[in-house]
């Protein structure tokens, strides 16, 4: 009876496990599928393509401001009937973007999608905290950096390989039935009653606390370090060492696809050493390879910045997994909606300061606002003295993460 009760248990953590991780990879693959159709849709709509940009900074922007308001409401209604919500609006949504007659109507559908997309996050991540063991909650918080990592990677090349084959309406369309499997997963699975009202409208209202303020902090200054790698090194590459589209192509691909190698390791490690141990060791990582980026590519070209890249993406996953799980680890059941929604919303908002002040940062550095006419040795010395800043960015979240660690055991 024990044995067969285990192994019930065990086959429902994991279809909860399948059905976290294929919510991941949907909302993930949203963020980035629909950039490489962005040509498509301005001769499509015949719009301008500051027009057509609304299609991807509409999903960005709703993920954005949706994330703490989908914790909140999971944290009252309950995580896995939310997130049951959030897939039907996932799926809903992809297929309104499939059939969408005009650009506004896509906009739209890719708004409401965007919103699905931060229930599936957010929920997503507080669902994980659940259905893992404590002494595997490293490994959890790892693999869903895993996916993450994948999705973003994959939409690209999957939009690239669709689009030619069938048009851009099927890049929205293949999302449906993948966000279809999903639901039925989650059908099945028990824990889809809301918590008691009563206490969690006083959780719901509480400030965070001192801790998480800065695992929130230092995850903010870290994804704008991340995204400052994603917005200055095409640039860097193109312009500054002069490599071909293809070979840029090829050396951006080195951060992805180190990402999915080492989410799940990143995640173990976090189990075995301990959140705290992890995450230094992942700033310094993340120190250190800003530090390379600016040095190395100008002295031995490519080879330097996918050596760089190979030091900073592995520290990047150590920090997420580690971070991720200290947040959670403490959090009581009733409030692990809305501090999933509060490390989405910091992370988001460290991509938007990297794309945008550290962006402005490299413009200014590298000389004037008309990058494609800007010498090569202006776009080197400017990304090179942005990286720097990024360095200091994280030397900031380590003074950060050191002044958290100096006051837990006071607490």
């Amino acid at each position: 009876m024990d044995d067969g009760t285990d192994v019930g248990v065990k086959r429902l953590r994991l279809r909860m496990t399948a059905m976290l991780v294929l919510s991941m990879l949907l909302a993930s693959l949203g963020t980035s599928i629909a950039n490489i159709a962005l040509p498509t849709l301005a001769a499509a709509f015949a719009a301008p393509f500051t027009q057509v940009q609304a299609v991807v900074v509409g999903y960005l922007a709703a993920l954005t401001v949706t994330s703490v308001l989908a914790g909140r409401i999971g944290d009252r209604h309950g995580l896995l009937r939310m997130h049951r919500l959030g897939l039907l609006l996932f799926a809903a949504s992809s297929l309104a973007a499939a059939i969408a007659p005009s650009l506004p109507l896509l906009v739209a559908a890719r708004v409401a999608q965007g919103a699905g997309a931060a229930f599936l996050m957010t929920l997503g991540m507080a669902l994980m905290r659940e259905a893992a063991d404590s002494e595997r909650l490293g490994r959890a918080m790892g693999l869903l950096g895993t996916v993450s990592a994948l999705g973003t990677a994959l939409g690209p090349t999957l939009g690239g390989l669709v689009i030619p084959l069938a048009g851009w309406r099927a890049i929205f369309l293949l999302q449906v039935p993948l966000a279809i499997v999903a639901l039925l997963l989650a059908i099945g699975l028990p824990g889809g009653r809301a918590p008691a009202r009563a206490a969690t409208r006083q959780k719901l209202l509480a400030m965070p606390g001192a801790a998480l303020l800065a695992n929130l902090a230092i995850n903010l200054l870290v994804a704008a370090v991340m995204m400052t790698t994603l917005v200055v090194g095409p640039f860097y590459l193109a312009e500054g060492l002069g490599l071909s589209p293809a070979l840029t192509g090829l050396a951006m691909s080195a951060g992805p696809l180190i990402s999915i190698l080492s989410g799940v390791p990143a995640g173990r490690a976090v189990d075995f050493l301990g959140a705290g141990r992890v995450l230094g060791g992942g700033l310094v990582l993340l120190a250190a390879g800003a530090l390379l980026l600016a040095v190395l590519p100008p002295m031995i070209g490519v080879g330097g910045y996918v050596m760089a890249i190979a030091v900073l993406t592995p520290g990047y996953q150590l920090f997420q997994a580690a971070n991720n799980t200290a947040a959670l680890a403490g959090t009581a059941a009733g409030e692990r909606g809305t501090t999933s929604g509060l490390l989405t919303l910091s992370r988001n908002a460290g991509l938007i300061l990297g794309a945008s002040a550290m962006g402005a940062v490299f413009m200014l550095s590298a000389g004037g606002e008309d990058l494609a006419t800007a010498a090569p040795a202006a776009i080197t010395a400017g990304a090179s003295r942005t990286f720097l800043l990024a360095a200091v960015l994280i030397l900031i979240a380590m003074a950060i993460a050191a002044r958290a660690a100096r006051q837990r055991p006071a607490a």
